[in-house]
């Protein structure tokens, strides 16, 4: 079945809510849509929204890339030979991970509609079900657990809270959700690159009897081997998440002694389904677990990380709520949630259906 027609533009999408992190404020989403439509009239969709500060690309560069003619050449091309057309791109748009994302996921999309299964069963279904963190930006402490109390009543049992600003408030923080919920929300904690090696080694001591689960790129991009210092068990807490772009990346990191036990899988790092298998495959040889995070995303581009997840045997966690502090989405369906867990719905391909 031959391509008939490509499409894409940007949507600047208003958050429910602003939210800050260690290096910035984020009030809206700039998202990009892919839609390729086939001669049946089934249409696939790909989604992206880059981090510059990560990736060095923007929406209006992967926008850009999209309308620059190169896609036009998909017309007439067969959906399945879409393998081709993704290393084709890849090939094409270089070091453009936004760009490929919305590419590879459209595509993986497409043809999984063509063929009549869900993307997760194509790639070879691992896991059923997890739940997934939400996230809370930096604030005063009072306000973060009026937010967390409002996220546990609506299920969720996971919490990942914004840190890196200061790390004597940050530990105050995670000792007055623990003393809150008293074991009924798992915490995890995500630094942005804010900390000092020694700062991150005051936050492990002093937050011990917490239980924190993760800690999320602690210290700045490029000095990732002074965590090698650390000991072991302070290192399997530890995830790579700005530090991990790519597979070439992701093999540089296995280096021993690994400076982290959990990798910060984003399809908008990796450009999509088939970087974040790459990432996958090698950390499963090398022993380590996987964690799925995102942007603000739509609902087309968390369902397709959320597919890839639960193909890897070595998926451990899920942080993929980027598309609920989205005022509004451009799509419907994707994955179920229930209880805090997030479940694929059976349906071909992702699932989605463009809403209007």
């Amino acid at each position: 079945m031959k391509i008939r027609s490509v499409r894409a533009w940007l949507e600047k999408l208003p958050l429910t809510k602003t939210y800050t992190i260690a290096y910035k404020t984020i009030s809206d989403a700039e998202i990009v849509f892919l839609e390729v439509t086939l001669e049946n009239g089934l249409t696939g969709y790909g989604s992206s929204n880059p981090f510059a500060d990560v990736v060095g690309e923007t929406p209006e560069v992967t926008l850009a890339n999209l309308q620059s003619g190169y896609l036009d050449e998909w017309t007439g091309k067969d959906i399945r030979s879409f393998n081709q057309l993704i290393n084709a791109a890849a090939e094409h748009f270089p070091k453009l991970p936004g760009t490929l994302a919305a590419i590879d996921i459209a595509l993986h999309d497409l043809f999984c509609q063509y063929i009549g299964i869900p993307v997760v069963d194509y790639l070879g279904r691992k896991v059923e079900s997890l739940p997934t963190s939400v996230t809370l930006g930096i604030k005063d402490t009072a306000a973060m657990l009026e937010e967390a109390k409002g996220y546990y009543s609506l299920g969720f049992k996971i919490l990942k809270i914004k840190t890196g600003l200061e790390v004597d408030q940050d530990i105050e923080r995670v000792h007055k959700l623990t003393e809150h919920f008293n074991g009924k929300m798992r915490i995890r904690v995500d630094a942005n690159q804010g900390y000092t090696l020694q700062q991150l080694k005051q936050f492990i001591q002093s937050t011990k009897t917490c239980g924190v689960e993760l800690i999320e790129q602690p210290l700045k991009v490029g000095t990732d081997d002074e965590l090698r210092g650390l000991d072991a068990a302070d290192n399997k807490l530890l995830v790579a998440d700005e530090s991990l772009l790519n597979a070439t990346s992701a093999l540089q990191l296995t280096h021993p002694p690994p400076p982290y036990g959990v990798y910060n899988i984003k399809l908008m790092k990796c450009g999509g389904i088939t970087g974040a298998k790459e990432i996958a495959i090698i950390a499963k040889y090398a022993g380590i677990n996987l964690f799925w995070g995102c942007n603000d995303e739509s609902i087309v581009s968390i369902t397709a990380a959320l597919h890839a997840a639960y193909s890897c045997s070595n998926t451990r966690y899920l942080d993929l709520d980027g598309s609920f502090d989205i005022s509004k989405d451009l799509v419907e369906g994707g994955f179920i949630l229930k209880d805090g867990c997030m479940l694929t719905n059976g349906l071909p391909g992702l699932g989605v259906k463009k809403l209007g």
